[in-house]
Parts: structure tokens; C-alpha cells; sequence
């Protein structure tokens, strides 16, 4: 859940732009984007294994403190560390087995001098000690960080929101995406008056003697740096336990007080996504954390086990229907969507930002096969086809790699109406529905690349389709469907295309549909009639002449 959702206000209707081929990026990429978004040197030697996140939460001087005790295994013997984190917090100071290490800072990246050898196959920790002001959340989630809120009864209301931005934005950490540490144990302390929520399940709250408590969360599953969060607030708890394809998953909601007893009818969505995305997608990934849905001051994330809501309590996005056919009003946009993420994005997770669309384009496509589920088909295909009106076609989907750099925010929907017509190419709804639970299964808890993803595609539906990518993934042209008829005789070609584009597609005659197989090279078919439509379910353009 990133920048295309704030886009979405302001550029409700944006135009497509037809381009002829990939857009240049002209930002220019600094050394820090490089230390942050690359597999340097200093990361490449040595493998997460676990995390104790261990810190203090002052809400009145928005100030954290702590240590962060990161275990990890010796892949190749080095003496250099790379750890992350962001000014304004500060380092104080780096322990191993009780020895003080040196530490060298480059902007956000801190590279760290090991005393002791590293022996290949050992397990070792450091532990990395830091506080300061952590960067305020301009207008979280897009612009995250801390976001120190009240609520209206004047209580603090406190949460972390960090995509993009990332994790080392308020906790030190290995901040890149393609090594997700194994497990993590989330301890926060705070007022007593006030609860915190993190990833996983409570294991423990301790009442300290200065009028604070400690709670202590732990996930039991590996977990991707931005996916773990604080929230922090006057809480209410209820909670229900849901007969899944795995047995009995627990499902915990932390809302405001004052919001108990709405929240106990709205979240009725939450069971119903449950029910709808196992179905779709296999068993819910993190049965051994549960799931939760923690209410935020701001709009929402996909943090794992632990999604974030702050939709107002209303359907669709804030009150709005994205596909504006009426059908994004039938369920809350951020339960939903944010939900989705634990299959794609926190279960498959992309080993370079570059690649988001996997995380964006799936669970935006998610969305319509929800109302499949209970709506049915043409429903579901009604809603995708709406959401095309938000397309921009400004850049491709994917970003430039190694520097922390993401594609276009039509990774969402565009991602996902290439995904419905992928659907339509495989014809077969048993076996779409297979592709998508066997990827959920085949990639378990793994981080992985666009190259896996596209090698995967084509191996179940059986097609090459190396050409399909390249076009919606890598360029901004859309595929033109180029015809004309003369007494019953159709001509037809693509145009628009990246090289070896042979996309078959359906056409409508009359009361008939039937597939074409169009290439970049004139065809033509005797055909029964004069008037024919292109099937909308494909994401295409098309041009009488």
C-alpha cells in the first residue's frame, strides 16, 4: 500500500499516455542510495537469523530508545558489518560478547569492525545500541516514520508506518529486503495506561516500577524490515477464532475504546477476506503468529500478522469506490487490500524494491477476485475493468535495481488488469486458481525476483510468455489491436509492441465469441458478420482503420 493511493485523490481521472517504449528515469542515484539498496559487500557474509527489538517509547518527548540484538550466520569469514539506521537516531554504542566494536558512519549506513574471527557456519550476535527523535511521519503511510497522534479523548496514539522509506527509519537493522531474519522478538515499553501491538503473539506484558509496562511479542515466522511495527494506544481487545484450511487461526482486532462496538460489526470483512483469499490463494501464511487487525492514525499497511487499519470504519477507500462501478463500495478497500498482502508481499516477498508489482499488482488484483468469490465473476471483472481509469502509464512497473528504487505506481492496477488478462489467456478457472495457490505454496516464505515470478507463470499456464512481460512489465505501450472488416473478410495485427508480441485474444461476433491470434504481421479470417467488439477483459487498445 504505497504513493498510488494518494495519487488516486488528486489524479482521480489521469489520461493513458500511448508511449513508444520504456521511459527514461532521470533521478539521479546517490551513494546512499546504492549502500541502502544493494547487496554490498558488508551484507553478502552473513545471514539473519533472529532479532530482539528491545526499546523504550516516550510518547510526550517523541523520543525512542533501546537495542536491537541481531544473531546472524557466518556465510563466508569477514570482519565488516553493514547495520542501517536513519538520522536523526543515532548509534551509541555496538557490543559483542561484551566488547566495544568500532564503528565507521556513511550517512545511513554504519559499517561496523568485528573483533573476534568469523568462522564459516558459526552463529554469532551483536548488539546495537541507539536513540534520538525517530524522522516524524509527514503523511504516513506514503511519507512514514512515527506517527505521534492523539485520540480525541487526548491520549496519545502512536504507530510506525515504513515502506520505502525503510525499516532503519526507527530501528537499526539489515535494511534490505532480499534477507528476512528468521524470527523476532518485539519488546516495547510504555506508559501503563496505554497498550502496544506488534507482529506475532504476546507472549508476556510486564508492569514495571516507574508506571510503564513491557510487552513482548514475538513472530515465529521470518518477517520482511518493514513489515514489523509498534502501535501504540487505549486499546480495546475482541477477538474470534476461524476454522481455516489449517485448523483454527486465531484473529485478534485492537481498536480504539470508543470504537469497541463498531469495529465488532465492520470486522466482519476480516473472516470473510480469510474465507475468500484461502480459497484463492492456499492456507493464510502465519497460522503460528495469528492475524491481526490493529486500528492506526493513519490510512493503513500490510504490517505481517499485525495489518494496520485506519479506513474511518467506512466501505471501499475512505467512502470511495476506486473502480467507480459501485462494486468497490460491497467491502472495506483497506481490510481487504491490506489483508491480501500477507500472501503477496509478506508470504512472497520481492528480494529488490525494483520489484513491488509483485507485492502491488497481486494484491491489487486481489481485490476483484474477493468480490469473485461472492459477487461472482462478471462482478469481479466489471471491478478490475473500472479500476483502469487510474492507470497513468507514466513509467513501467519496474524500478531500477539496487538502489532502493521503485517503478510506477501502476504497479497496482495496471499489475492487476495484466493479471486478469493472464486469466483470460489461461481460460481455465480451476487452473488459474491452482497457478495462484501453487505460487503461494512454491514460494513460501521466500524472497524472490520478477525472473522467478515470470518463469513460474509460464511454466503452469504452458505458454511462453516472455513477450507478455516485457510489454506490461518493462514498457508503457499498450498493445493495439489494429482491424479492419470488408464483407465479412476481418484483417487484424498488433501494433504497439515489443518485439515477438503474439498475443491471442477473444472477439465478439453476434452472440459468438471466438479467440483470434493476432501478430505484429498482417492476418486475416473470413468472419460471419461485420460488427465485432474486442473483448474488455483484455488490456488492450484497439484501432479500426
Amino acid at each position: 500500500m504505497k504513493n498510488f493511493l494518494y495519487i488516486f485523490i488528486t489524479l482521480l481521472c489521469a489520461t493513458n499516455c500511448q508511449g513508444q517504449g520504456l521511459l527514461s528515469d532521470k533521478s539521479n542515484f546517490t551513494r546512499q542510495d546504492t549502500l541502502r539498496g544493494s547487496i554490498t559487500p558488508e551484507r553478502e557474509w552473513w545471514d539473519l537469523t533472529y532479532y530482539h527489538l528491545d526499546i523504550e517509547v516516550l510518547p510526550e518527548e517523541k523520543f525512542i530508545s533501546g537495542k536491537n540484538t541481531i544473531q546472524y550466520k557466518v556465510l563466508q569469514s569477514q570482519q565488516v558489518m553493514q547495520i542501517d539506521l536513519q538520522n536523526p537516531l543515532k548509534i551509541t554504542k555496538v557490543l559483542q560478547n561484551g566488547k566495544v566494536l568500532d564503528v565507521k558512519h556513511d550517512g545511513n549506513a554504519h559499517f561496523i569492525t568485528l573483533l573476534e574471527t568469523q568462522k564459516t557456519g558459526t552463529v554469532n550476535a551483536i548488539e546495537v545500541y541507539y536513540e534520538g527523535h525517530p524522522k516524524e511521519a509527514k503523511r504516513a503511510p506514503w511519507d512514514g516514520g512515527f506517527s505521534w497522534k492523539k485520540d480525541k479523548n487526548g491520549n496519545p496514539f502512536i504507530a510506525t508506518s515504513c515502506q520505502g522509506l525503510g525499516a532503519s527509519v526507527w530501528w537499526p537493522n539489515k535494511d534490505h529486503m532480499y534477507d528476512e531474519v528468521d524470527s523476532m522478538l518485539i519488546s516495547v515499553t510504555n506508559p501503563k495506561s496505554l497498550t502496544n501491538v506488534s507482529n506475532g503473539r504476546l507472549r508476556k506484558l510486564v508492569e514495571n516500577d516507574n508506571n510503564t509496562v513491557t510487552s513482548h511479542w514475538f513472530v515465529n515466522n521470518p518477517i520482511n524490515n518493514y513489515g514489523v511495527n509498534i502501535n501504540i494506544g487505549d486499546y480495546a481487545n475482541f477477538s474470534e477464532v476461524y476454522q481455516g484450511e489449517k485448523g483454527d487461526l486465531d484473529m485478534n482486532y485492537y481498536v480504539l475504546k470508543d470504537n469497541l462496538e463498531k469495529a465488532k460489526i465492520h470486522f466482519k470483512d476480516a473472516p470473510k477476506m480469510m474465507k475468500a483469499f484461502e480459497h484463492w490463494f492456499g492456507p493464510y501464511p502465519f497460522y503460528e503468529d495469528s492475524f491481526k487487525l490493529v486500528e492506526v492514525p493513519y490510512l493503513g499497511m500490510e504490517h505481517q500478522s499485525s495489518v494496520t487499519y485506519g479506513n474511518t470504519y467506512k466501505q471501499g477507500y475512505l467512502g470511495r469506490d476506486l473502480s467507480g462501478t459501485g462494486l468497490g463500495l460491497k467491502f472495506d478497500f483497506i481490510i481487504i487490500h491490506e489483508a491480501g498482502h500477507e500472501w503477496f508481499a509478506n508470504n512472497i516477498t520481492n528480494k529488490d524494491i525494483a520489484d513491488m508489482w509483485i507485492h502491488e499488482g497481486f494484491t491489487s488484483y486481489s481485490e476483484n477476485l474477493f468480490l469473485d468469490y461472492y459477487y461472482g465473476k462478471a462482478a469481479s471483472a466489471k471491478y478490475v475493468i473500472g479500476t483502469r481509469r487510474n492507470i497513468q502509464n507514466d513509467k513501467p512497473l519496474i524500478g531500477h535495481y539496487n538502489v532502493n528504487n521503485e517503478g510506477s505506481s501502476d504497479m497496482y492496477y495496471k499489475g492487476a488488469n495484466m493479471l486478469h488478462t493472464l486469466r483470460q489467456l489461461v481460460e481455465d478457472d480451476d487452473k488459474w486458481r491452482q497457478i495462484l495457490r501453487g505460487m503461494n505454496s512454491k514460494f513460501y516464505h521466500q524472497t524472490v525476483t520478477t525472473e522467478q515470478i515470470e518463469n513460474y507463470l509460464s511454466e503452469q499456464t504452458e505458454k511462453d510468455l516472455t513477450a507478455f512481460f516485457n510489454q506490461y512489465l518493462r514498457t508503457i505501450k499498450i498493445p493495439t489491436l489494429e482491424y479492419s472488416i470488408t464483407n465479412n473478410k476481418l484483417k487484424f495485427r498488433w501494433t504497439n509492441t515489443v518485439e515477438n508480441f503474439d498475443m491471442p485474444i477473444q472477439i465478439e461476433t453476434g452472440h459468438l465469441s471466438e479467440w483470434i491470434f493476432p501478430t505484429t504481421e498482417w492476418k486475416s479470417k473470413v468472419m460471419t458478420s461485420n460488427d465485432i467488439q474486442i473483448d474488455n477483459d483484455f488490456y488492450v487498445n484497439s484501432k479500426k482503420i
